[in-house]
């Protein structure tokens, strides 16, 4: 059987096979890691991916809480099959980036202020991708979703179009309605415990569980779950009260009146229909404002729509694609 789809995914037989053996080969034959210093100097772990032949574009991959560049193999694989240049960073506090200190345990998650991100983001747009091919397109994810519509609210005129996957407009914060959240977590860090992990979440302690994860493809699963437990920089887990604070606080911001139809550029906004992470009605109602802006429910997936199964991810990604190579103005090709 053909291990690849015509979009060049991995089908989910032999899976973590594929993904080792075949795509992360590939992808790091084309790969240039590079640190940028970002907001404060802090230096931001990124990755530059160039296709094979002339770059027909360009796509900033943006990933989620607890992620990593790295964790998006499958589809910078196929984006660089489609003739796109791909540029990832690990957010502060994840992955290769910069750390904070003073976290109680090294899987905590902490962030002083979301707008940090922001600013991160803004110095690798500048470093990194504008010297490279336009058109230039953004795909993000959960909180990076959250951290490119805030970029794009203030004005971020660079990138053609947009793809936002799940994106954190509110978390779920497990019916505890968000005004109490931010009052516990903002008095946790008067107290002087903003570093420290929010007493709900466990730090990181090994392979982690399908069943209660983001993911619905059990193969996708496995295979991310072997390397966050072979590599320590992989292993975030749980929110500090400062990230806690901070992610409920985005939300108003998004949704203030005017920001979201500053984003003039087309926007797809994709939302999980079995999420458990973020909310669905702030996602509607950030879509339902955008001046070139569509919403489409991905039945069958959880929050992490692109570790689905096929059956799932296929036809999701299939759309992706085409709203992508859309802006680039010729037919599509594969090599």
């Amino acid at each position: 059987m053909n291990r690849f789809t015509a979009a060049w995914l991995a089908r989910e037989q032999d899976y973590v096979q594929t993904v080792n053996e075949a795509i992360l080969p590939y992808n790091r034959a084309r790969r240039t890691d590079e640190t940028v210093a970002g907001g404060g100097g802090v230096p931001i772990f990124t990755s530059r991916y160039l296709p094979d032949g002339t770059a027909r574009g360009t796509v900033l991959m943006i990933h989620g809480f607890t992620e990593s560049g790295d964790k998006f193999a499958e589809l910078i694989f196929s984006l660089l099959h489609h003739g796109l240049a791909v540029v990832t960073l690990d957010h502060r506090g994840h992955g290769r980036s910069w750390h904070p200190a003073g976290v109680d345990h090294p899987s905590t998650t902490h962030v002083d202020r979301f707008d940090d991100y922001v600013e991160d983001l803004r110095q690798v747009i500048e470093r990194i991708v504008l010297p490279l091919p336009a058109p230039r397109m953004l795909f993000a994810h959960s909180m990076g979703g959250a951290i490119a519509a805030r970029y794009l609210e203030e004005g971020g005129g660079v990138f053609d179009r947009a793809v936002l996957s799940s994106p954190m407009i509110a978390p779920n914060t497990g019916g505890i309605p968000p005004w109490v959240t931010g009052l516990i977590c903002r008095a946790a860090t008067l107290l002087g415990r903003g570093r420290r992990h929010v007493f709900v979440a466990h730090p990181y302690a090994g392979p982690e569980d399908f069943a209660t994860s983001a993911a619905s493809s059990a193969e996708r699963f496995a295979w991310w779950d072997s390397v966050k437990a072979a590599h320590a920089e992989y292993q975030n887990a749980c929110p500090s009260y400062g990230w806690t604070l901070e992610s409920v606080k985005v939300t108003r911001t998004l949704l203030r009146p005017g920001a979201v139809e500053r984003i003039r550029i087309p926007v797809r906004l994709y939302t999980a229909e079995n999420d458990a992470s973020v909310l669905p009605e702030p996602q509607r109602r950030f879509a339902a404002r955008l001046p070139h802006g569509e919403q489409i429910l991905v039945r069958g997936a959880r929050h992490e729509i692109y570790r689905s199964p096929d059956a799932v991810m296929g036809p999701w990604w299939d759309g992706v694609l085409a709203f992508l190579l859309e802006a680039c103005g010729s037919p599509e090709q594969t090599d």
